[in-house]
């Protein structure tokens, strides 16, 4: 039984923070991907489409009958545990730091044989045990032994806590609570077991519906936060910067119409401001600070999350000049994650379908609610994902997109 995670003692100022060391990162094109699948959380190998053959490790041909048609297939990840070991010394500085190190070796029911970690609920061989991957502080997947019936606190395993980013005891900051969106985040994140949740308000002077309720909550601080204003994010930088752990990006200005329905740009550079610039000034102020505490103990900082849309993969064009905002949003992400990663942190990306909000009133259901959005980016921290597709439509067009941009494109200039 995993030992529940206890508030960690309030860090000495004058102990110099530690330096992250990440774990080997070097993945061939092939492996990478088992990493694809798992930054969705979901476990992947590679299946032959000619024999049927599931194989393991990822290879450009068939280990039985030579064949290169290969396809990456999800898998239950049951199997028999038939061997343990535990390291007491590596030469590998992640590793050394964090001895001792579980390893065991599983058969899966289909099939391969995997050299996986181990959760620490695990006992000994032989065990049923189910496998998962998850995404190592490098960003690359990783495998993992779970129980198959585990505590209600297998999530405060030392092992699996340095695969995700769990807000339990953390600090996070939301960058804009004066929307359903945003307090429904301080909701999960406060029920999730955050330490503290900053607040973002752009206008704080303003009575706004359903503050009052979460500025209650003992966990919560209002901040004056702008993102168009660089003073404004530089200033609050200054002033918790160093002690965030998690920093969630929701602020987003959304108009309806595309180019043709309205004159000037104005409201473009209004979605741009918030949308793209507000991103980017919020990266330049917050990043280097929680690139600097990545391996701050148990409650390092750990996860920068973007509240993106499901329209930055294609162009909606009843929402054109939002859906181009968003799609600059998330080329700028995609560069973030990738100054972010030597540190650690991960940044995970956020693509709802249409949110029920004033701005998609007009659009027919499903529609993504607050309270749903908010509990998928909770749950995406918890269990270590890089993207994440909350709703229904969200996950439809994901799968029409992979399956042919070029015809999504056509069908959604036709109306959807």
């Amino acid at each position: 039984m995993t030992m529940p995670l206890m508030r960690p003692k309030r860090k000495n100022p004058i102990l110099r923070t530690r330096q992250m060391n990440l774990p080997p990162g070097s993945r061939g094109r092939v492996a990478l991907g088992m990493t694809a699948a798992a930054a969705e959380g979901r476990f992947e190998l590679q299946t032959c489409k000619d024999c049927g053959t599931v194989q393991y490790p990822p290879r450009e041909a068939c280990h039985k009958c030579l064949s290169p048609r290969l396809h990456w297939r999800e898998q239950t990840g049951e199997g028999e545990l038939i061997s343990t070991t535990t390291l007491h010394h590596s030469n590998d500085l992640f590793f050394r730091e964090r001895l001792p190190w579980r390893l065991g070796l599983v058969h899966l029911d289909t099939g391969p044989t995997l050299m996986v970690h181990l959760h620490g609920e695990v006992g000994d061989a032989p065990a049923r045990v189910r496998v998962g991957a998850r995404l190592d502080r490098a960003g690359q997947a990783v495998l993992i032994g779970f129980p198959n019936e585990g505590s209600a606190h297998m999530a405060d395993d030392k092992m699996l806590r340095e695969m995700t980013s769990d807000p339990k005891y953390r600090k996070a900051l939301v960058t804009d609570g004066k929307t359903p969106v945003g307090q429904a985040l301080v909701r999960a994140l406060v029920k999730a077991g955050a330490d503290i949740v900053w607040v973002g308000h752009a206008e704080p002077w303003k009575k706004l519906g359903g503050m009052d309720d979460i500025t209650a909550l003992p966990q919560v601080t209002l901040v004056p936060l702008d993102l168009t204003n660089g003073r404004s994010v530089s200033e609050l930088a200054g002033e918790i910067g160093g002690k965030v752990d998690i920093v969630i990006n929701n602020a987003e200005v959304h108009r309806t119409f595309g180019i043709g329905a309205r004159r000037g740009t104005d409201v473009a550079k209004a979605e741009m401001d918030i949308n793209y610039f507000g991103l980017l000034r919020l990266a330049q102020e917050f990043g280097p600070a929680l690139k600097g505490r990545s391996a701050d103990g148990v409650t390092s900082a750990t996860a920068w999350v973007n509240l993106l849309s499901i329209y930055a993969l294609a162009n909606f064009p009843p929402h054109g000049t939002f859906s181009a905002s968003k799609a600059a949003a998330y080329s700028l992400a995609q560069c973030l994650r990738a100054e972010m990663r030597p540190a650690g942190i991960r940044v995970v990306n956020v693509f709802p379908g249409p949110i029920d909000d004033e701005w998609n009133q007009h659009m027919p259901p499903p529609k993504v609610t607050p309270g749903a959005l908010a509990n998928a980016i909770v749950k995406a921290l918890r269990e270590g994902l890089e993207d994440v597709y909350p709703g229904d439509v969200a996950q439809e067009w994901l799968e029409r997109w992979r399956d042919n941009p070029k015809v999504l494109e056509r069908e959604l200039a036709a109306g959807g």
